[in-house]
């Protein structure tokens, strides 16, 4: 397998990016919420009025 973020071989370190680099690129994306998983939309939580 290659390095899912630049395509180079994969080093077993850093399993299965190739280097710490990609793998902080990868981790910044999930934490940005570039990354998501496709569903329906949530329900609108239900408001107090007062």
């Amino acid at each position: 397998m290659s390095c899912p973020i630049c395509g180079k071989p994969r080093d077993p370190q850093y399993r299965p990016f190739c280097s710490r680099r990609c793998a902080d690129v990868d981790l910044a994306r999930w934490l940005r919420g570039d990354y998501a998983i496709p569903g329906d939309p949530a329900p609108e939580a239900p408001t107090e009025e007062r």
